[in-house]
């Protein structure tokens, strides 16, 4: 008889710790909280994209409610993504919410990646809500090729969200997106602008989500092949370094700053995979590259109790598979999976 200790979790009456199939323990949460984004970046979306219906998406109450419930099961770092999550509609008073976990001491980092659009507005009040550092997806230099990019993007406007959020003293990341025949001749440049501002920059292959109106192939360049690039440049030297998240890390020697490779095609990462996402409707996707995921929504809303909610997320998380399916379909030059990326969260 257990009475009220939960044999579970191996405590009184603590949520169980999520823990996969494959032994590993699930401890980020990304949480997309709109589809919806003032770009329309080639390789995320299409030019006339159908965005979801403002009634199907979680109110941030409930959004608050179910990254606590994660929060309670052990998950310690909170990213909050997209679509662009700065477009969301009172978007600061999740930050400040979500906050109280900080002061907690329950969570040990809560983030967002941006298309920094809108971070001249927001930048010191992310700060004053606890967040540190910040991703900023960003591939290009070029003011032309930024509009080209991203079809709708200013990119004086980014440069002065960078500008804001630094003066804030958040810590800035850069994500950058190799594009075949588009940006790869100016990585280079980009590892020496965003170390020159003690920024780290992160590259990354481009993923196989969603029509998006452009041929996979036309844009899928292997890091492996960049990397060897630089390394004509640049002296890059492997280092032991993590931030939770996908990315392997060097060195850079000749500007002293750290450059990431996100490699889920050439070389994926599951093997240490600490995460899931939420869409803003509510669904978990256990993995980024498969379409199995679960419904949280219903569970969130049938209960002012959270245990339902609870069982449904231990249920979900015993589901998270090994590894990914992500690959590029040469013959039928199809996506891997049809959903976009902003519709699961970047």
């Amino acid at each position: 008889m257990t009475s009220a200790f939960d044999a579970a979790s191996g405590d009184f009456g603590m949520p169980r710790a999520l823990i996969d199939p494959f032994a590993r323990a699930i401890t980020y949460l990304r949480v997309s909280v709109t589809d919806r984004c003032d770009f329309r970046c080639v390789y995320c979306m299409s030019e006339h994209m159908s965005f979801l219906p403002k009634a199907d998406l979680l109110s941030l109450e409930e959004l608050d409610r179910l990254c606590s419930a994660f929060v309670a099961k052990g998950v310690n770092k909170l990213r909050l993504t997209g679509g662009e999550p700065l477009v969301r509609r009172g978007i600061m008073t999740l930050f400040a919410s979500l906050s109280r976990h900080l002061e907690s001491g329950a969570l040990k980092e809560l983030t967002l990646t941006t298309n920094g659009s809108q971070l001249e507005k927001y930048a010191a009040e992310l700060k004053s809500h606890g967040v540190e550092r910040i991703n900023v997806s960003l591939d290009t230099l070029d003011a032309d090729k930024f509009r080209a990019i991203t079809r709708w993007g200013d990119l004086t406007k980014v440069m002065a969200g960078i500008d804001a959020a630094q003066a804030a003293g958040l810590k800035v990341k850069i994500n950058a997106v190799a594009l075949k025949g588009v940006n790869e001749d100016e990585i280079g440049d980009m590892i020496a602008w965003a170390h020159g501002r003690d920024m780290d920059l992160t590259v990354i292959e481009v993923m196989p989500l969603g029509e998006v109106g452009e041929d996979r192939l036309d844009q899928y360049l292997p890091l492996s092949m960049l990397r060897a690039r630089l390394a004509e440049r640049f002296t890059l030297h492997d280092i032991d370094y993590q931030t939770g998240g996908p990315a392997r890390y060097v060195r850079v020697k000749e500007t002293g700053g750290r450059l990431g490779f996100i490699t889920p095609l050439t070389h994926n990462f599951c093997e240490s995979c600490n995460r899931v996402r939420i869409t803003c409707t509510g669904t978990l996707f256990m993995c980024l590259g498969q379409e199995d995921a679960a419904d949280l929504r219903a569970p969130l809303r049938a209960s002012e109790s959270d245990e339902p909610l609870h069982r449904a997320i231990d249920a979900a998380i015993l589901r998270k598979p090994k590894g990914h399916d992500f690959v590029i379909d040469r013959r039928q030059h199809r996506p891997a999976l049809a959903r976009h990326m902003s519709v699961t969260g970047g």
